[in-house]
């Protein structure tokens, strides 16, 4: 059985849930997101902040911490903002670190630049 949890984040026009819990596990996904629904396309940096503030958002209204969350996949458009993108992610991460992916994609979103995917353990 599957509940979506409010994660404080404005519904968007296509079909998905900020977050889902089921079996234990909650699944959930975020980019630069304002919480007006607009979507951040500023520098990878302030794109990034804002992707993992949603996160950690998201993970707390759950009743879960960042310390809780055991995978972690970052999608993004210019493989060479990784380093940017883990200068952030140290910021918002601590070890023991989560087990991560990375991948170069293109995001259907002009001018978004990173999507994360997150599971934790609920």
């Amino acid at each position: 059985m599957r509940e979506a949890i409010d994660v404080g984040l404005p519904p968007l026009k296509q079909p998905f849930s900020w977050m889902v819990r089921a079996g234990g596990v909650l699944y959930t996904a975020h980019g630069p997101v304002r919480p007006d629904g607009s979507i951040d396309t500023g520098p990878i940096e302030q794109q990034a902040r804002l992707t993992f503030d949603n996160l950690r958002r998201a993970v707390e209204r759950a009743g879960r911490s960042l310390d809780d969350v055991a995978q972690v996949l970052i999608y993004m458009t210019d493989v060479a903002d990784m380093p940017a993108i883990d200068a952030v992610y140290r910021e918002y991460f601590r070890p023991p670190w989560p087990n991560r992916s990375s991948a170069g994609v293109a995001l259907v979103v002009p001018g978004m630049k990173i999507e994360v995917v997150a599971y934790v353990a609920a």
